[in-house]
């Protein structure tokens, strides 16, 4: 490393709750590892990790850390103009972090938006210099802000491959009793997801045999109707309901399944399961929506398919289930591409190299 920074991490309450919430402590991490300061502000003691030397609470703190560089989430949040005023009165650069999630606060966080951008985004974007979008739908709503392309960069969200890698196996699917082949979907059970496309697919295709079983592992306010849609389908043996599995049992789960999907029919869904599912060495399928098609190649660590079309989905679970070979070489790649690319270690050394450029061309 040629120089250690000192870092500010910008935040609010708003930031945490979207669904890329888990970027700024993962971050913090890996900086801190690199053997930047780094110290999180306008969120709860602990919610960041920091350096030791570097502790001290309030806003105030902010204003008197010496930032040699400020990095806020939420290109137009409250968060963003917090950081613009800190990094103009430091004289340090402003990197902005966009993920273009919907927070679970809603309208509060949408009227936040519309504020920002009315207020206080003239000012952003011309403190701002350069704006990091974590798949492509974030990098074109940066630019429906005003951003200029000139300042935009992709760095996806990253995977602990540590946590996440092959040959884990755990007690779950026994204690489950589900054997054999099989085909996991982990998230919400809630509109947009696709999970009833997959559902349909499955039960015309590898549902109608003994070996293959559908895991669907997670809750939400479509689960009767998708109960109700397995009996009309007469595959109720062969679906399996089960709470979303936590954090330190998903890693064992994927080890012990055949292929991941992620059926998603909108662009709300970020996919975070599939650089997991990568790192594991799980084949996917994946919709084809900008989203999840920027993590991985079709043919390469699993198939793209047509969003929200049953037979595109059939024709790929039969695809997948008729091969062993191609799903053991799309495995491996998928680690590979998880280690080289979507590690954290991976995301961090492109921030810290957009840091130390611009801190030097600021100098």
């Amino acid at each position: 490393m040629q120089t250690a920074l000192r870092i500010a991490l910008v935040l609010d309450p708003i930031n945490l709750r979207t669904k890329a919430g888990g970027h700024a402590p993962m971050l913090a991490r890996e900086l801190l590892g690199r053997g930047h300061h780094v110290r999180g502000f306008g969120v709860p003691a602990g919610a960041i990790p920091h350096s030791a030397s570097d502790a001290g609470p309030g806003e105030g703190g902010l204003r008197s850390f010496n930032a040699d560089a400020v990095i806020a989430y939420g290109a137009l949040s409250p968060s963003a103009l917090r950081g613009a005023r800190a990094a103009d009165k430091q004289g340090a650069p402003l990197l902005l972090v966009e993920s273009a999630m919907r927070p679970r606060m809603g309208l509060t966080a949408e009227l936040l938006g519309s504020v920002g951008k009315m207020f206080w985004g003239g000012y952003v974007r011309k403190r701002a210099a350069r704006v990091i979008a974590l798949d492509p739908v974030a990098s074109q709503r940066v630019i429906e802000m005003g951003f200029s392309p000139e300042l935009l960069r992709v760095l996806p969200q990253g995977v602990d491959v540590s946590q996440f890698r092959p040959g884990l196996l755990s007690s779950w699917l026994q204690t489950h009793r589900v054997y054999g082949r099989i085909l996991l979907y982990a998230g919400r059970l809630d509109e947009g997801r696709g999970v009833e496309v997959l559902v349909e697919a499955f039960a015309r295709t590898v549902g109608q045999r003994l070996d293959w079983n559908l895991i669907l592992a997670g809750e939400g306010p479509l689960e009767h109707a998708l109960r109700a849609q397995v009996d009309r389908l007469g595959v109720a043996s062969r679906v399996h309901f089960f709470p979303r599995p936590q954090a330190a049992e998903l890693p064992g789960l994927m080890g012990g399944c055949t292929l991941l999907a992620v059926p998603a029919t909108t662009d709300d869904v970020l996919g975070r399961q599939i650089p997991r599912a990568m790192a594991c060495g799980l084949p996917v399928l994946a919709s084809d929506r900008p989203r999840l098609t920027a993590l991985f190649q079709d043919e390469e660590c699993g198939l793209l398919v047509r969003s929200g079309d049953v037979s595109a989905w059939e024709v790929a679970l039969l695809k997948a289930a008729g091969s062993p070979a191609k799903r053991m070489r799309w495995g491996a790649r998928a680690r590979d591409v998880a280690v080289s690319i979507l590690s954290w270690d991976r995301i961090a050394e492109g921030v810290e190299e957009e840091l130390l450029s611009l801190r030097e061309r600021a100098e």
